[in-house]
């Protein structure tokens, strides 16, 4: 089926692209784009980071709070503090 992201194929997508947003708008949609996959990145080194046991100064494997019972999260809305208005 060959390569379909090469030669005139590429420049059709890209025009279409340009006519589908407008020149002005291209430059503020890689901003968000770059921003997400920024976060993106992030969150999945946060959940592989939090995925790898705690280890103690001896290498063992330990809690990371010294205790055994688990962490109680808050619900998201409580996690940002109300906007004035």
């Amino acid at each position: 089926m060959g390569n379909l992201f090469a030669g005139p194929h590429l420049w059709i997508i890209l025009i279409i692209i340009l006519l589908l947003f407008g020149a002005a708008k291209l430059p503020a949609l890689a901003k968000s784009i770059g921003q997400s996959a920024r976060v993106f990145k992030g969150e999945m080194k946060a959940m592989k980071d939090d995925d790898e046991p705690a280890t103690t100064a001896n290498g063992t494997d330990a809690p990371a709070t010294g205790s055994t019972a688990p962490a109680v999260e808050r619900p998201a809305d409580q996690d940002t503090p109300p906007r004035a208005s």
